[in-house]
């Protein structure tokens, strides 16, 4: 029986606001000065027509039914944009069930973000605009008078001639979106990637409130301590601008410092020197000072004051599909998948006197105020009144899916068992007991950054990125750790091999082939990563070659440094990486679409963790944790675990 097929409407906007939408998103964006000054639209393959708003013209009523009629696609490159727009000007969220994202689909097989590249990769026949950037900029965004220094907007009348080159752009840009998605039609996604594209909207939508008086006394703070520091160090340098680079690396090496850099782990290094050397004191405060400034950052802060709706919520702060190779959701505005932890154990009170002001106090009890600012940044996220946070985060999730996908069964074991993990890979490592704080206790920390680091395939230098050096292992020991970490996993090495091999032999003989519960197909000029979950990773334009090593590679297609299209290559190792973390989002993904469809309110997500705004009392934390950690249908045997605790604010337990 052939499925119905729905009528597609085709949109694409161009708007005005003072708000700027790329530091403050689409949901701020639109409380500003704002207003729909094209919109451009086409049902199904006909016609593509552009309502002239921004010189009175009326949308076509057919328009404005379709919009709210679910029997029909809403189709846009960056569905939420027009979504969010159009749902203000009508004065109400649009419920997004009935549209769809051709930006979000492009994602899904490692396609790049941006329509023009996207146009581009896929040599459609409509190509983006080039003169459209400029267009943007001179009737979406407000202008600066040179003279004067006031903003004033560009109308259509003072500049007709553009106005209509304009309205060519818009309506060219369906013409470009409707042409990848016919060719993005062609590998269909999922329906069960769309509930969770329109979980992951209402996730947006709602947003997460932000604590206002915390925001704005963290800046207020941040601007006196950064006042105080730079006279201090001006006094201490006499340089014209101590924050400048240049000037204080200048200083520095006048005084015999060798000065490779300024970041913060040069200047922590060079701290340390001159602390265990006792010389040139004024060189060591100045560094300290810098090493403070370069802390007391709030661009986090800042963020949240720019995105912050009326209603003191952030919205917009997550990208589905936004991670290359995995579909991992990746963070937008305020970037919550990277926010400082937090250390100190009277994080209530610390809290209390930024909110109330009262710095010099705070510097009193702590010292390093930048410090606690950071420490902070997690607690500005709060729940609305009569509710609480409940924040659940699957327990060593990588590793767990790692072992599971290779086999290797004391791992698993361990897990099941309840074992601490770290504990038992050192103790697989080394071949003695290991307790934590008891017998052979100092091992741990050498089993701990293995597992965190070993089991991509990882040399030395994934052991010192994750930090093995700043804790304590000296660097001649770091080989001998890799080799017991891999001696004790064997399944996991050999994981990493025949993984690489069927992928190679299947870009070889285009034939599917299969390693434990992952597989490889080829079609479309296309290398697919079948998942567990039935989901495909997409390598586009796979080609087999010499690497720097002599031995064949595997190489394919993607968007590299800088956003550049390029060539990329990969081993088994990555696509091991690849596979885990994108068997761990498809659990969370389920997770969290399991909890929505129970009327749990997920406001936040970050890595493998979920943040609920749930009436006070109405749950308990170990219901959140086992309603998250239950096993998928096609995961049956993964053990699972979730760890969670409530609050007032967000913070890292």
């Amino acid at each position: 029986m052939n499925k119905k097929k729905h009528r597609i409407l085709s949109l694409d906007i161009e708007t005005y606001s003072d708000v700027d939408l790329n530091k403050a998103g689409v949901y701020a964006y639109v409380e500003g000065d704002f207003h729909i000054l094209l919109l451009a639209y086409a049902f199904d393959d006909d016609t593509v027509y552009v309502v002239d708003m921004a010189r009175g013209e009326k949308v076509p009523k057919e328009v404005w039914a379709a919009i709210d009629d679910p029997g029909i696609i809403k189709s846009a490159w960056n569905a939420q944009f027009e979504r969010t727009c159009i749902g203000h000007y009508l004065g109400r969220v649009l419920d997004p069930v009935s549209w769809h994202c051709s930006m979000v689909h492009a994602a899904s097989i490692s396609l790049p973000l941006s329509l023009k590249s996207v146009a581009e990769v896929l040599r459609t026949g409509q190509q983006k605009d080039r003169r459209g950037e400029a267009l943007i900029r001179k009737f979406s965004v407000p202008q600066k008078d040179r003279k004067t220094g006031k903003m004033y907007r560009v109308y259509p009348s003072d500049d007709s001639e553009a106005w209509q080159t304009f309205v060519e752009y818009n309506a060219q840009d369906v013409e470009t979106e409707r042409d990848i998605r016919r060719i993005l039609d062609r590998f269909p996604l999922p329906e069960h990637e769309w509930q969770l594209y329109r979980m992951d909207q209402m996730i947006n939508d709602r947003g997460v409130l932000i604590d206002r008086e915390l925001v704005h006394q963290a800046i207020a703070c941040d601007l006196m301590l950064s006042d105080e520091m730079t006279k201090q160090a001006y006094e201490l340098t006499s340089l014209e601008n101590p924050n400048s680079v240049s000037q204080l690396k200048g200083w520095l090496e006048d005084r015999g410092l060798e000065v490779e850099s300024l970041g913060k782990k040069n200047v922590e290094a060079m701290i340390k020197d001159l602390d265990k050397n006792g010389c040139d004191q004024e060189a060591l405060d100045v560094l300290k000072l810098r090493l403070k400034m370069a802390k007391s950052s709030v661009k986090k802060y800042q963020a949240a004051e720019r995105c912050m709706c009326a209603d003191g919520r952030a919205r917009g702060l997550f990208q589905f599909v936004g991670a290359s190779h995995t579909g991992r959701w990746s963070g937008r505005n305020l970037q919550l998948q990277n926010l400082a932890r937090n250390s100190i154990s009277t994080l209530d009170e610390a809290r209390d006197l930024i909110r109330m002001g009262e710095f010099n106090l705070a510097e009193s009890i702590y010292g390093n105020v930048p410090d606690i600012l950071s420490q902070l940044v997690r607690t500005m996220l709060i729940p609305k009144d009569g509710y609480e946070f409940i924040i659940a985060d699957f327990s060593s999730i990588e590793a767990r899916v790692l072992a599971w996908e290779a086999g290797e069964q004391w791992v698993l074991d361990a897990f099941k068992a309840g074992k601490d993990i770290y504990c038992a890979t050192a103790s697989g490592m080394f071949h003695v007991p290991v307790e934590k704080h008891g017998v052979n206790g100092e091992l741990r920390q050498k089993g701990k950054i293995a597992t965190l680091a070993c089991g991509y395939q990882g040399g030395v230098g994934a052991l010192i990125s994750m930090g093995a050096l700043e804790q304590g292992l000296k660097e001649a020991e770091l080989p001998d750790i890799i080799k017991n970490w891999r001696d004790a996993n064997p399944r996991i090495v050999q994981f990493w091999w025949d993984t690489e091999k069927a992928a190679i032999d299947t870009v070889k003989d285009h034939q599917p082939h299969r390693v434990k519960c992952i597989s490889f197909e080829y079609f479309a000029d296309t290398l697919w990563m079948v998942l567990p979950s039935g989901r495909r990773l997409a390598y586009l334009k796979p080609h087999l070659q010499p690497n720097r090593f002599d031995r064949l590679s595997l190489t394919f297609m993607g968007t590299g440094l800088g956003n550049h299209w390029e060539r990329q290559e990969t081993y088994g190792g990555k696509l091991v990486e690849n596979a885990t973390q994108a068997i761990a989002r498809d659990i969370l993904a389920d997770a969290m679409l399991r909890m929505t469809r129970k009327g749990i309110d997920i406001v936040a997500h970050i890595h493998d963790e979920a943040v609920s705004e749930l009436p006070v009392g109405k749950y308990t934390v170990q219901e959140i944790c086992d309603l998250m950690s239950e096993n998928p249908d096609w995961c049956r045997d993964l053990p699972l675990a979730a760890a969670g605790y409530k609050g007032f604010y967000y913070f890292k337990d």
